[in-house]
């Protein structure tokens, strides 16, 4: 049993396209009237557009912002706020001016409303991180926390690609140490993961088009949850470190996260493999800090600290700075590890090696696919046909499925089509083996109230089978112990149903339908009943015995490859069909037989395994029998159709597709 603590972080958040218009309305659900507006430079006409719509609550404004949150430029904007009576800040930009009013609240406790324009995720957290004399230390509390955070896509879409990708990166890095962080609980594992796929699925998509907003939207919520993360768990190695080298190397803060993020993984990755395996598993990759890596190199970003201004002569300088301390980590903190870690960080190496995971190429090309579907008219078909490319491709990527294994893959569906004929379905046999049809058939039936279960149809159905009377004999004087079988079909209340259609087939006692055997002469253990006035009909047959599908084809091959038997459990096929009653397609099972649990197209169910006693009393139409014969007892019930058209006066019975 895993045991956790779990404290939830208030914080009003308001999402969506525009949301910037209902930022006065925050303002004055606060109840305050005196607002601090920090800007940027870079981002003027956003900010001035903010500025309007709050109007006269904006009694003052700071445009200085920088990275890590210097304290003087803290104690400037805190001289301007007091001289105007600020009792709230709006904040408008990254995570600069996000965390100059952190700053601010922290020192003077005003309410926050945060309006980010990038992916930095710092605005739902409590934490802090300020520097001074070249030192960045991080504290966290309540009054840091913002009280409304309001996000608004729109603002997202002129985001530089650059910046798109290192603050996405930025956020990426507080999903992935949540995972391994000692506060992690199953909420915040949760919220991490679905930020991880989010990021990594959302990424390549906004970097192919910078206005894409539906792109823009996931990304923007994969951060706001991956900052959720950061706000409920401690942080790592990875986060200490970027502190370490932004504050005392004045590195810039997120295209440090995006260089450092894959190195800091792959430190960690031996005493986290768990953590590091959902990882992977959400980025759809094989190895977690190798995917990172690869994304960001893919993307165009920074793989190397060197070209964001480190020195490789400082590399022992700040892996003594970031071990001065000790603080939670899954792997143990030493100098000499940090070291090699930064020097695979200056090299800009692929941790691990080897060659690159293509996702984001594969991801391309998927959405290409299932573009060229657009135009589809029939809904249900475009629905089908996507479906079908996406799990499809996700397969095939999933476990790097090579050219020699797809080549054998065409060649084996090839094979299989080639041997089918009228006689001999070996696709159905594939479907079969593989336990799709059953699927099929659950999903067909199981959800029927009231009606006896069905099982697959398999590949030996004919369709126009013989027309049998009351009492015939289906065999044919073919060797077999003697089966009397008399069958009734009603409703699920009881009532017969007369003038059903019921179709009856099975396998000789050496395990071949009639159409394997040439020889015969016309159509033997297979036959077409109708129900009489009481819904009954009656026959004789044999008793089913356990057989072999065909194996000499490719379905047989693929069988004994992965060391299972071919063998069907014994049973006999019926399907019944009646006006204004949903078809059945079943199969019953004499208990006691071999292969039950085994059998190889799946096809047996609980309620289908019936008990055929032994007989020794004479034959109910006083047949000789010269023995014992067995008894089929057996009563069907078939379900109300309610999709059945108004002029339905005919019997359709399906092909053996």
């Amino acid at each position: 049993m895993r045991s956790f603590t779990y404290n939830a972080q208030p914080c009003r958040v308001v999402f969506g396209s525009g949301t910037t218009a209902a930022i006065a309305d925050e303002v004055a659900r606060l109840e305050r009237a005196r607002v601090l507006l920090l800007g940027s430079p870079q981002l003027v006409d956003v900010v001035a557009a903010v500025q309007n719509s709050l109007g006269s609550l904006v009694v003052a404004r700071f445009d200085d912002a920088a990275m890590h949150t210097p304290t003087e430029v803290t104690a400037r904007a805190l001289e301007i706020a007091k001289a105007h009576a600020v009792d709230c800040i709006v904040s408008v930009g990254g995570g600069s001016t996000t965390g100059l009013s952190k700053a601010l609240a922290a020192r003077a406790g005003y309410d926050q409303v945060i309006v980010p324009t990038t992916y930095a995720g710092s605005e739902v957290t409590p934490v802090l991180g300020e520097t001074e004399d070249g030192v960045k230390t991080t504290r966290s509390s309540a009054e840091i926390l913002p009280e409304v955070v309001v996000y608004d896509v729109d603002l997202t879409l002129g985001l530089p690609a650059d910046l798109t990708l290192t603050s996405a990166i930025n956020s990426l890095a507080h999903a992935v140490e949540a995972l391994y962080s000692p506060e992690a609980n199953p909420v915040i594992d949760d919220m991490a993961l679905q930020a991880i796929s989010g990021i990594t699925r959302a990424l390549p998509v906004v970097m192919d088009n910078l206005g894409d907003r539906d792109a823009r939207a996931e990304l923007l919520q994969a951060a706001w949850l991956a900052g959720a993360c950061l706000a409920s768990v401690g942080m790592g190695l990875h986060h200490k470190l970027c502190h370490t080298l932004g504050g005392s190397f004045d590195l810039p803060h997120a295209a440090t996260h995006t260089a450092m993020l894959p190195h800091t993984m792959a430190y960690n990755a031996p005493a986290a493999p768990v953590a590091m395996a959902r990882i992977a598993e959400a980025m759809r990759v094989p190895d977690a800090a190798g995917g990172v890596f690869d994304l960001v190199s893919t993307l165009g970003g920074p793989v190397s600290i060197v070209e964001l201004g480190f020195a490789r002569s400082d590399i022992d300088r700040a892996a003594e700075l970031a071990t001065a301390k000790p603080y939670p980590n899954p792997r143990e903190l030493t100098r000499d590890g940090i070291a090699a870690l930064l020097a695979d960080a200056c090299a800009g190496r692929r941790p691990g090696g080897g060659a690159r995971f293509p996702r984001p190429d594969l991801d391309r090309m998927t959405r290409t696919v299932l573009a060229s579907f657009d135009a589809t008219p029939d809904p249900r078909l475009h629905q089908l046909m996507t479906g079908l490319v996406r799990h499809a491709h996700e397969f095939v990527t999933t476990h790097d499925v090579t050219d020699e294994e797809w080549t054998f893959a065409i060649d084996f569906l090839t094979r299989t089509g080639q041997i089918s004929n009228d006689t001999r379905q070996e696709f159905v046999l594939l479907s079969d083996t593989l336990g799709i049809s059953s699927m099929v058939d659950i999903l067909t039936n199981s959800r029927v109230a009231n009606q006896t279960a069905s099982a697959v149809l398999g590949p030996f159905y004919v369709e126009g089978p013989p027309a049998k009377e009351w009492a015939a004999d289906l065999a044919a004087g073919l060797p077999g112990a003697p089966m009397w079988a008399q069958i009734a079909v009603t409703d699920p209340a009881g009532a017969p149903i007369a003038g059903a259609v019921v179709d009856v087939w099975q396998s000789n006692k050496d395990g071949f339908y009639d159409v394997q055997l040439p020889d015969l002469d016309g159509p033997v253990l297979r036959g077409r009943f109708r129900t009489d006035a009481d819904g009954r009909i009656a026959f004789w047959s044999i008793l089913p015995h356990e057989y072999p599908i065909p194996d000499d084809g490719p379905v047989g091959q693929m069988l004994a490859a992965v060391a299972r038997h071919p063998f069907r459990a014994p049973h006999v096929h019926f399907m019944i069909s009646a006006p204004g009653y949903r078809r059945l397609v079943t199969q019953l099972f004499p208990r006691g037989g071999p292969y039950l649990d085994s059998d190889t197209v799946f096809a047996v169910k609980d309620p289908l395994i019936v008990d055929i006693p032994a007989q020794d009393d004479p034959p109910p139409d006083g047949r000789t029998v010269g023995g014992c014969w067995h008894l089929l007892d057996y009563v069907f019930h078939l379900a109300p159709d309610t999709n059945v058209p108004d002029n339905y006066s005919e019997i359709t019975l399906g092909s053996a597709t």
